[in-house]
């Protein structure tokens, strides 16, 4: 049984842990093989080439755009990567050999952005194509740096591991990505040797461009399917869980165990990714399982999305959401039968990138929901200019979820749980498929309306 997994920051930076238990674990030598890691840079490193992913705080990435000096950012990410390499010295890294790699790969990151920057003062290229360009050589970094430990550690420890470096930092060939991918592992015995990859991986179509963060996953997706993988797993520092257990308890939560494809969708929308849309994609249609494990349980057979799973019992498998949503709702007393009218808002939508996440109706009002970012307060301000009336609302969205839950009584108990808690259902959304109901509620509710929903669904009373 051939299987990719890909190993998350959080755990990355808990190596010690994921020797132990993912690597190793009850693994005789003979079972030790037949693997494919992809990796994530440790934690935060990325944030610090590029920017903080939730507070947008600069990294080296800025102060590239910024024409500051990111030579010096460069050399304190270095020394912030040698400090995470002296805490894996204890099980086996070889601090010189670690220092030598990581040293050098930033000095080349150095001289190909000093050229770009050049290239860019020209004033004869596209500066939206350079500046990618450098996101792409920056968010390369981290990978390789983690990749490349993993395989010394592992060498060090008596086990055959190979570094497959997917970032093409020393070879200039106009490759995609998938043939980048395909050249790697190609003539490779996954019996005798475990790879370790990067999670990036440079294509002349630019992996960022088309998933920014989420390119690790992209890799790790792409990579099974080459090599038809078995199954791939995703481990984490938690379950796949009924709820969020900083939210409702680690106690009141309970792993998933099952779910589909579907459901993994409904997750991704409301940004509680189990994996990348555009990553989960490819895998579905090549019919490859995906495993979501916990790190620190490796015992536990973790939760299992398939294509066609369907519960065979009626019941919520997960209440999630997010309270960092807008409700954009337009009125206009003259929408009334008229054909095509939510054309023209979903024209103004499209021209600002914004997707909405849920859309109500009445007969002279269309609600959305969209992500409370800068996209959406460019977007508010042209629908101000254009239509009657436009008001906007700072709110959540909390959902129910599962593979079978078309039948009557979830909507009923759902919403008598938010009832009990004196929460108010501001808008609500369910399509015909009736595998997600979807609740907009005051952004100050959110925790309880999880909570009670959780509580009501989930737990076996």
């Amino acid at each position: 049984m051939l299987t990719v997994e890909k190993i998350g920051g959080t755990s990355m930076s808990q190596f010690k842990d994921v020797l132990e238990n993912v690597i190793v674990g009850k693994r005789t030598p003979d079972e030790m093989y037949n693997r494919i890691f992809v990796v994530s840079a440790y934690n935060n490193v990325t944030n610090w080439l590029l920017e903080h992913k939730k507070t947008g705080e600069p990294g080296v990435y800025v102060q590239f755009l910024e024409n500051s000096d990111y030579s010096i950012g460069l050399d304190s990410l270095c020394q912030r990567l040698l400090l995470i390499n002296k805490g894996f010295e204890e099980i086996g890294l070889d601090q010189l050999e670690a220092r030598e790699f990581i040293t050098y790969r930033i000095k080349q990151a150095k001289t190909m952005l000093h050229s770009l920057s050049k290239v860019m003062a020209s004033g004869y290229v596209n500066a939206d194509d350079i500046c990618l360009a450098a996101r792409e050589i920056l968010a390369s970094l981290g990978e390789a740096h983690s990749a490349w430990n993993s395989v010394n550690i592992l060498n060090n420890n008596g086990i055959s591991a190979r570094f497959i470096d997917l970032c093409g930092f020393n070879d200039s060939l106009p490759l995609t990505i998938d043939e980048r991918i395909h050249r790697a592992f190609k003539g490779i015995d996954f019996s005798k040797d475990l790879c370790i990859t990067t999670g990036y991986t440079k294509g002349t179509e630019g992996i960022m461009r088309a998933f920014d963060r989420g390119y690790t996953e992209v890799t790790f997706s792409k990579v099974a399917v080459e090599v038809h993988a078995n199954e791939a797993i995703i481990h984490k520092e938690y379950h796949l869980s009924s709820a969020d257990p900083n939210i409702v308890g680690v106690e009141k939560t309970v792993p998933v165990g099952r779910t589909n494809y579907i459901i993994a969708d409904q997750l991704a929308d409301i940004g509680m990714e189990a994996i990348h849309p555009k990553a989960a994609k490819p895998l579905e249609l090549a019919n490859i399982d995906i495993r979501i494990k916990n790190t620190f349980e490796p015992e536990h057979p973790g939760t299992l999305i398939t294509r066609n799973y369907v519960s065979e019992v009626p019941k919520i498998e997960i209440v999630s959401g997010t309270n960092k949503v807008l409700a954009i709702e337009v009125h206009d007393p003259m929408m009334v039968g008229e054909v095509g009218f939510d054309l023209k808002i979903m024209q103004i939508f499209a021209k600002y990138g914004v997707s909405y996440i849920l859309k109500s109706t009445n007969a002279n009002s269309i609600t959305n929901i969209v992500w409370d970012n800068y996209k959406s307060r460019e977007l508010i301000a042209e629908l101000e200019q254009n239509f009657y009336q436009v008001v906007v609302e700072r709110v959540a969205l909390v959902c129910a979820m599962g593979t079978n839950i078309a039948l009557p009584g979830f909507l009923y108990r759902a919403a008598k749980a938010l009832f009990d808690r004196g929460i108010n259902v501001e808008s609500f959304g369910q399509s015909l498929r009736q595998v997600n109901m979807q609740f907009v509620i005051k952004r100050e509710f959110y925790n309880d309306a999880v909570i009670a929903l959780n509580d009501e669904l989930c737990i076996d009373k």
